[in-house]
């Protein structure tokens, strides 16, 4: 099964080697037709702590690297 890759923005770095990135999603609701954004964040590995807040990352899925983190930033 091949990994999950999202697109998201850096909402925080505060925390060593883990930034928290929002990814926003967009659909048809099926009976206004209205087109929803959605988001959700996700906790993501960043070794050398290069990502700042507001920056474009890709995340992508990875083994568990701690109890929250299931994902790791592949590039900006």
């Amino acid at each position: 099964m091949p990994k999950r890759i999202l697109t998201g923005t850096v909402t925080s770095d505060a925390n060593a080697q883990t930034v928290t990135v929002a990814v926003e999603r967009a659909f048809t609701h099926p009976v206004l037709k209205k087109t929803i954004r959605r988001s959700k964040k996700y906790r993501a590995h960043d070794e050398n702590e290069s990502f700042k807040v507001g920056d474009s990352v890709r995340i992508i899925e990875c083994a568990p690297r701690s109890k929250t983190k299931r994902w790791e930033v592949i590039t900006a």
